[in-house]
């Protein structure tokens, strides 16, 4: 696909009779897609221009492009809501599943301490210093 090259801002658009132009349409219109250059029409003997080929970018009016952007702008705040909406349930389940690891490691330091003597087993005893942030306080 062909990369658009800019017309510079300062370049005179092109003057053609309607005559000409309606032989020459498709190479116009092939000139304003690819290198953005205005084509202005005129009436075979008069120099006043009476229409004009533009790129499509630059035929949008005002209004189109408010449009673009409020609808932009709509896609945006729906997507950023979801994102929020995710995050916050994100967060629900993390906290369930923080509670529920908690639970269960207490539960299992319980039963250890049934059975061996806290701080009787050096191993035992760096293992729940390694869990000190999960446990119970």
């Amino acid at each position: 696909m062909a990369v658009p090259a800019r017309t510079p801002p300062s370049a005179q658009p092109r003057s053609l009779p309607l005559r000409e132009a309606r032989t020459r349409l498709t190479q116009l219109v092939a000139l304003a897609e690819l290198t953005d250059t205005v084509t202005v029409l005129t009436r075979d003997r008069d120099a006043r221009p009476v229409a004009a080929i533009v790129p499509a970018a630059a035929a949008r009016t005002a209004a189109q492009a408010r449009a673009d952007a409020d609808r932009l702008a709509e896609v945006t705040a729906g997507w950023a809501r979801r994102l929020d909406d995710l995050h916050r349930q994100s967060g629900r389940r993390h906290a369930a599943e923080l509670h529920a690891v908690r639970t269960a490691l207490a539960e299992v330091w319980a039963e250890l301490d049934r059975r061996v003597v806290p701080g009787s087993d050096s191993g035992l005893t760096r293992l729940r210093a390694a869990h000190a942030d999960l446990l119970p306080r």
